[in-house]
């Protein structure tokens, strides 16, 4: 009779933990839009950013493994971000007044501004799409030999 219950209770046993040790299906995330970005950046480079106000920006905000990117307006001089905007559905601009851990220029580098941290551990980056170098032709192959 023990050993029937015994029996019976490690089946029990076995069969839970092999429910609970079961790994979860596609724990794997895609990518946020700053990553695909920032991917894109690093494959092919950036012209260097001119003084002056740019339309065709796109403002990051990321915190953790979240992010958002949104159309936005930069004034830049000297190659540091002044100020940015972004941009509202009907087409205006909204200045983004976020209260920044470390003040001082933020320097453009490879068409990307440097990341600025806020007080609420946000990570802030401007982007310049359309400073992105074009995209390098491939190698062209040789042909392969021919028995003539």
């Amino acid at each position: 009779m023990k050993k029937t219950l015994f029996l019976i209770a490690l089946i029990y046993g076995f069969s839970v933990s092999s429910i609970f040790a079961q790994t979860p299906v596609n724990t794997v995330e895609e990518p946020n839009c700053y990553l695909k970005w920032i991917k894109k950046f690093e494959e092919r480079g950036a012209d260097d950013v001119a003084d002056g106000t740019y339309t065709d920006v796109i403002i990051t905000f990321r915190s953790g493994s979240n992010g958002q990117c949104f159309n936005g307006k930069v004034e830049v001089k000297g190659s540091t971000v002044i100020a940015y905007y972004i941009k509202r559905e009907d087409g205006s601009y909204e200045q983004v007044k976020k209260k920044l851990k470390y003040n001082g220029p933020v320097a453009i580098i490879g068409g990307v501004s440097q990341t600025m941290l806020t007080t609420e551990d946000e990570l802030i980056n401007v982007m310049f799409p359309n400073k992105i170098r074009a995209k390098k032709a491939g190698f062209q192959k040789a042909p392969e030999p021919k028995d003539d």
